[in-house]
């Protein structure tokens, strides 16, 4: 996944109440890792059942929407020429919905089929070397990228030019919603789900205290925690240019995309950190801020109340800027100069 994890996990974790435990289970997925904390009471489900379920529900993202195996649905429909469709389940249906949504909302910056422009530029699953394409490469992959060449039709998702899908944006952020669905379901009311850097809190742990993360600083060496803050009922996603990226010419080009020319954004914008009840809308949001820069992002996220940190570089390092939305529903519980917690 294209994600840069901007949050980090406060595991400081006290005493337990009689009969109930905090239970931890983490593996690989997506081409990165998940964790799932939650409290374990004797009415719950077993960590052998929850692992289970976790893994299988993990299994099924990858499954529709990998664009790193050649058996994904994605992949499938992205080897289709131009004028055809594929059934699809769904959530594949309600994310691309989604993924249109984002598109109009941002005058066409965000969108879901630059997958040709990411293999051009070096970061994408087909892609050999990271490098600036010429002007005539550019130009024709352009006619392959659009979210109005998408359009389903029932059951079916259809294309009228040979467009291809990458839900990096918005499919951990789905992942992570389905999660916390299934565990809920399953009868477990506390937990902490974190799927590729994504992640969502609900109810407390075991000492009746908040879950906990920390919003970090990018450094090119490490993350700084400046915000420690709690977390309830919401998703947390981080999207920034400070990790993946390629230098050419005393150039920084990095994996983020303008869809509407088809470059890497150029801008000091350098990281969005969105908290949403929506895992699913925090990942799109963090994606699309960053896709804007600072000023039309900052306009975005005042006009639809999104709470979001901003952090911007600048001559002498960082610095961060919150919206109102954020102030209002997460207030911090540390100060500014708390150590990070470990970063999955």
């Amino acid at each position: 996944m294209l994600k840069v994890l901007g949050v980090g996990l406060m595991l400081g974790l006290a005493g337990c109440g009689q009969g109930d435990s905090l239970e931890r289970i983490s593996g690989p997925t997506m081409g990165s890792s998940y964790t799932v904390q939650y409290v374990r009471t004797p009415q719950g489900p077993s960590p052998e059942m929850v692992r289970r379920e976790v893994e299988a529900i993990l299994e099924g993202v990858d499954k529709r929407y990998s664009t790193y195996r050649g058996d994904s649905l994605t992949a499938t429909f992205n080897r289709l020429p131009a004028n055809s469709c594929q059934s699809m389940p769904a959530d594949v249906l309600e994310l691309v919905r989604v993924g249109e949504r984002l598109s109009q909302s941002s005058d066409g910056a965000f969108d879901l089929t630059v997958e040709p422009l990411l293999d051009l530029w070096g970061f994408g699953p087909q892609s050999r070397l990271e490098k600036v394409p010429d002007e005539q490469a550019l130009a024709g992959v352009r006619q392959r990228v659009g979210h109005g060449h998408l359009r389903i039709v029932g059951e079916q998702l259809c294309k009228d030019a040979a467009v291809e899908l990458d839900f990096n944006s918005i499919a951990a952020g789905h992942a992570v919603d389905l999660l916390v669905e299934r565990l809920q379901a399953l009868g477990v009311a506390d937990l902490l789900v974190e799927a590729t850097g994504e992640l969502k809190a609900i109810g407390r742990k075991p000492d009746g205290s908040h879950w906990k993360v920390a919003v970090e600083w990018p450094r090119d060496d490490r993350q700084i925690a400046q915000q420690v803050v709690a977390v309830e009922g919401y998703g947390v996603s981080t999207s920034g240019d400070y990790r993946n990226y390629f230098e050419e010419n005393g150039r920084r080009y990095s994996h983020t995309f303008d869809a509407r020319l088809g470059r890497p954004v150029k801008h000091d914008l350098a990281a969005v950190t969105v908290f949403d009840r929506s895992t699913l809308m925090a990942d799109g949001y963090s994606t699309l801020l960053l896709i804007l820069g600072l000023q039309q992002g900052w306009e975005f996220a005042l006009r639809h109340r999104v709470a979001a940190v901003f952090v911007t570089r600048v001559a002498d390092g960082f610095v961060a800027r919150s919206t109102p939305a954020f102030e209002q529903v997460i207030p911090p519980i540390a100060d500014k100069s708390a150590p990070a917690g470990p970063v999955h």
